[in-house]
């Protein structure tokens, strides 16, 4: 039987962001089961116009003779007209679109025409609460939805609760890394251990440190780089001087954005006394995989946050990680209730964990061994023209200061052991967070939707 051919809209899966990453892994991931195209969208891309045919380089990869995947690189996202010549000309059995709802406002107003032929798929990474009542006509335009948090399932079936569902067409399928690329070192790799070393003097500029905490993000307003740097301040602050000087911060992030802080400036101003190190250039994966080996914990206080790839890489890696309770990071924290993982249908009574009051005390509650996470101390209501509101969950830098302290008064033996159980987790099929698994979970749901759906009634206009 034929391969179904996909066209993916999304970031051009050769770039760098989140979901650029995330595209390529699961195309990758699947080509073996489904032919790709993509309308492969970038800011100002400089390959707009052009066709970029992948058969020959993913083939050599992946030693599969009948892969297939072909670019439409474009600026934005595409259009109209893009996706009519993709369905007249590629052919294509289905839509497979990926990031925010709002990106894909022109792609739902002609969810009338597309669906009479072929099914449109959703990959949705909505962050939080209050329900976004103001999406049901977005979801209602698809098909089958997959979405990358526990969270925001229950947060669709709400938005639609007004409408018949089905047991397939709303789903959970996690981010998934890729294992190849980010794991832990074994120190009786020899070579690879000294490759280790050799990094780590470089980037530590040959000073050997006790404790590295690691903090991988852009610079922007919701992942609160001045209040992580607050927090490394403040921890440090509750050590002998002798012991601060052993620390040191590493943030993987450009210190000077216009969406962001002036990361260098804040440091000397409020952070001189203390070593903050600034990784500002791009690692292949294993430079970075080193980064995170070489970390003694990674942290990620966001504000907001589908779900959090910088702290599931870390764990991958084997290094344990602190985390703000929001959006997709509560499933890296392995919560669970009554001895038992929440599960994407326990989220229609707990709906979200951001809540302190309600479940950071609660005896009920528990998680991995591999995460110290941080509740929220302020929530407050956010909200635009195209988002009109969304809960900002912030954590106090002083919280998270108290949790670095923790993992460094265990040690590092016991911190190697959270970090391997954290390791085991994202591998485990109740966390499903591999790039392997992410990708099977995507032939599974999609090839349910293909065999379930059906398509729009078909209207003949009759002009009297």
């Amino acid at each position: 039987m034929a391969k179904k051919k996909i066209l993916l809209l999304s970031d051009d899966l050769r770039m760098s962001s989140g979901v650029g990453t995330m595209s390529r892994e699961f195309v990758l991931g699947t080509i073996h089961h489904y032919d790709w195209v993509q309308i492969g969208g970038a800011i100002k891309h400089p390959e707009n116009g052009k066709v970029v045919d992948m058969n020959d380089s993913i083939r050599k990869e992946l030693g599969i003779e009948d892969a297939s995947l072909k670019i439409y690189p474009v600026d934005g996202y595409g259009s109209e007209d893009m996706v009519r010549y993709m369905m007249t000309t590629e052919k294509i059995d289905a839509i497979l679109h990926y990031t925010d709802p709002r990106f894909w406002e022109w792609l739902y107003q002609m969810e009338h025409e597309v669906r009479q032929d072929i099914p449109i798929f959703y990959y949705n990474i909505w962050d939080d609460l209050p329900y976004p009542m103001w999406n049901e006509p977005f979801y209602e335009s698809c098909d089958l939805i997959m979405n990358i948090s526990k969270q925001t399932v229950n947060i669709v079936d709400n938005v639609r609760r007004d409408k018949p569902t089905n047991e397939w067409d709303n789903t959970y399928v996690p981010h998934g890394i890729n294992e190849k690329n980010f794991y832990p070192v074994n120190e009786l790799d020899i070579k690879e251990w000294g490759d280790l070393l050799n990094f780590k003097r470089s980037m530590t500029d040959g000073k050997n440190y006790d404790f590295v905490v690691f903090w991988n993000n852009r610079n922007i307003r919701r992942k609160l780089p001045g209040d992580v740097v607050l927090a490394y301040k403040t921890f440090c602050d509750m050590l002998p001087k002798e012991k601060a000087d052993k620390c040191c911060l590493v943030m993987h992030t450009q210190p000077r954005d216009n969406n962001g802080t002036d990361l260098p400036v804040l440091v000397e101003e409020l952070c001189p006394d203390y070593d903050v190190i600034f990784s500002d250039k791009k690692l292949d994966d294993i430079y970075l995989c080193y980064l995170y080996n070489i970390a003694d914990v990674t942290i990620n206080m966001a504000s907001n946050e589908g779900f959090g790839l910088g702290t599931c890489e870390a764990l991958m890696c084997g290094t344990p990680i602190s985390v703000n309770v929001t959006g997709g990071m509560q499933d890296q924290c392995g919560f669970m209730y009554e001895g038992e993982f929440l599960t994407a249908k326990d989220y229609s009574w707990v709906h979200t964990l951001h809540e302190a009051k309600k479940w950071k005390d609660n005896p009920d509650l528990t998680w991995g061994e591999w995460v110290k996470p941080v509740w929220p101390s302020n929530r407050s209501l956010q909200g635009s023209i195209p988002t009109p509101y969304i809960f900002d969950d912030r954590p106090s830098f002083e919280d998270f200061a108290d949790v670095l302290k923790e993992w460094y008064d265990m040690g590092p033996e016991k911190r190697k052991e959270c970090g391997q159980l954290g390791h085991e987790f994202v591998m485990s099929s109740d966390a499903m967070m591999s790039a392997k698994a992410m990708s099977q979970n995507f032939i599974d749901h999609m090839d349910t939707a293909f065999d379930k759906w059906t398509p729009r009634k078909r209207y003949t206009i009759f002009e009297g």
